[in-house]
């Protein structure tokens, strides 16, 4: 991977932490006052639960961010075909597939009474099948990280192997 791709990936990453501080310092709050305040008895008896999904989502959001991050500074060092890029990789995925729970969890949330229409549900359920879709990719790239890993370690015992023989 190019030290310029790495950078800009870096900086996409570093704003996007900014950004989702930003969100949970200032947005959040915002949207609680305004799911308390301003709308019907419906939303605000499930306001909390709102904010506390929407909060626990910017953590899941900005856990894979640090994950990738990790894993970025791993490929800088030539590292990150080892079993220490696992770690990470397991991170994201879990951190994804707590996101699509979340998504569920939102719906289910939103489901009852009649503010919320039931397409807008059915599309936060549409949307939680489709991270969950995500959490499936990543758990096949690990399964390709793994290939590569037992790759790497095969192709250094026979170049030790090899450098015995010469």
């Amino acid at each position: 991977m190019g030290k310029l791709t790495v950078l800009a990936l870096r900086i996409v990453l570093a704003m996007g932490l900014a950004g989702s501080v930003f969100v949970q310092a200032v947005m959040v709050p915002l949207l609680a006052r305004d799911l308390h305040e301003d709308m019907g008895p419906d939303i605000a008896s499930v306001s909390v639960p709102v904010i506390v999904i929407v909060l626990l989502g910017i953590v899941t959001i900005q856990v894979t961010m640090v994950c990738v991050w990790r894993l970025l500074t791993m490929v800088r060092r030539g590292t990150v075909f080892s079993h220490a890029a696992f770690r990470y990789v397991d991170v994201v995925a879990g951190a994804i597939a707590a996101a699509s729970l979340l998504t569920f969890g939102l719906g289910v949330v939103l489901a009852p009474g009649e503010s919320v229409a039931p397409g807008v549900v059915l599309l936060i359920g549409g949307a939680g099948v489709l991270v969950a879709g995500v959490a499936l990719v990543v758990v096949v790239l690990r399964l390709l990280l793994a290939q590569a890993v037992a790759r790497d370690a095969e192709a250094r015992h026979l170049q030790d192997e090899l450098d015995e023989v010469i």
